[in-house]
């Protein structure tokens, strides 16, 4: 069976650093950053205040009243940035069974529970609107999205938590090369809440102000929320229609842990970029720049930095590796799908993004870090590493086009 060849023709993105991949992209070279005192929701009595929030999303921009009213936070991110990248890929014919949707989540529009939850414990009203238990379900999110854009080809869902963003690009990438679907709209979206800053604070994993990976004095994470979503089509069909294409997504390597429940195992991290090299059929010395999962949680960096020493041994001295939750903070769902675009985007202009907010080198995280400032340098192929609760791992295996 012939190879198929599976480029990215579009990209679209709600972040903490704005709208649009251009300003987002602008933005992390700069060196900016998207973290500020949260807004959403109230912090008293929290031991932390600071978020990667989305401000300048304006629902109305992208989709009618009734769709606005229909659709939760993070399926209006979804919608936003599906938008964006279709417009972007310059696709205009949506209502084909041979489009689809595959998404990643975490949350999902888990403010929709918030919501009956506050429903019952402030007013003790049992009753709730049937339209919030409508859009609770992670399902209804790709669901809204294809009642949107007509889309009537593969819509699936993956909550693969934190890694889920990589898992929904490799599933598309997969349909694609099996000719399942023409095209696919791929990514992941989360959206600020209660539950998950309230989660992350209890288990003591979110920094007072800033996040710092590799940094050796990194407190935590720093929650964010937002949408990353990518077009992607073989090859042939986007030469045809002379469709921008930013690169190629040559293969995915997964692993599962199967450890613990938040703490990474290093075995598994390894595995994931080792399946992934081997499905790519390239070598370890090939790979120009690595963008990191890197939370800026202690045992996370640590574990990361120890793969990829041992999978890229003398290489790993040489190798660009890199973080833009230092920017945007921790996006869930949404994360690895974000940081997917910025390493197709590094790929596509020679240019590295930075780890900001670093200081002091860790020596257990002997890496270089790209620290503080963007760095132009040749990336013919580039890996993105995600990692999530319950040991799920996904890289994602970027190249040059050509």
């Amino acid at each position: 069976m012939k190879v198929q060849r599976v480029v990215i023709t579009g990209l679209g993105v709600v972040s903490s650093l704005g709208l649009g991949w251009r300003t987002f992209w602008n933005a992390l070279l700069a060196g900016c950053s998207g973290i500020r005192e949260i807004r959403y929701i109230d912090t008293t009595g929290f031991p932390t205040h600071y978020g990667g929030e989305v401000e300048s999303f304006n629902a109305s921009d992208f989709m009618s009243a009734k769709a606005e009213k229909r659709l939760g936070r993070a399926t209006q991110f979804t919608l936003a940035a599906s938008r964006m990248a279709l417009d972007d890929a310059g696709v205009h014919q949506l209502s084909d069974s041979r489009i689809g949707i595959c998404l990643g989540t975490t949350m999902a529009d888990i403010q929709a529970l918030e919501e009956i939850n506050s429903t019952w414990t402030d007013t003790r009203e049992h009753r709730v609107r049937s339209s919030l238990v409508a859009k609770y379900p992670s399902c209804t999110m790709s669901a809204g999205v294809a009642w949107q854009l007509g889309f009537t080809g593969p819509n699936v869902m993956i909550p693969t938590a934190c890694a889920a963003g990589n898992y929904a690009l490799a599933y598309a990438y997969d349909l694609l090369c099996l000719r399942k679907a023409d095209l696919m709209v791929a990514g992941g979206a989360d959206a600020f809440s209660r539950i998950a800053f309230m989660g992350f604070n209890r288990l003591f994993a979110v920094a007072p102000e800033r996040c710092q990976p590799f940094d050796r004095n990194r407190k935590g994470m720093i929650v964010g929320e937002g949408a990353g979503m990518l077009v992607l089509e073989r090859l042939e069909a986007a030469e045809a229609r002379r469709a921008p294409i930013y690169g190629e997504i040559v293969a995915y390597g997964l692993s599962c842990d199967a450890n613990h429940m938040t703490i990474p195992h290093i075995a598994g991290v390894k595995a994931a970029m080792q399946n992934a090299l081997r499905a790519a059929q390239i070598s370890p010395e090939e790979v120009n720049y690595i963008n990191a999962h890197g939370t800026g949680t202690p045992a996370n960096d640590r574990t990361e930095a120890q793969a990829i020493r041992e999978v890229f041994g003398k290489h790993a001295s040489t190798l660009p590796v890199s973080s833009i939750k230092s920017m945007i903070g921790h996006a869930m769902g949404a994360a690895s799908a974000l940081e997917s675009i910025a390493t197709i985007l590094a790929v596509k202009s020679d240019h590295i993004p930075p780890t900001i907010n670093f200081e002091t080198p860790d020596p257990e995280c002997d890496i270089d870090c790209v620290p503080n400032t963007s760095r132009r340098q040749r990336v013919s192929i580039a890996l993105k590493n995600a990692f999530a609760f319950g040991g799920n791992n996904a890289c994602v295996v970027y190249r040059k086009y050509s």
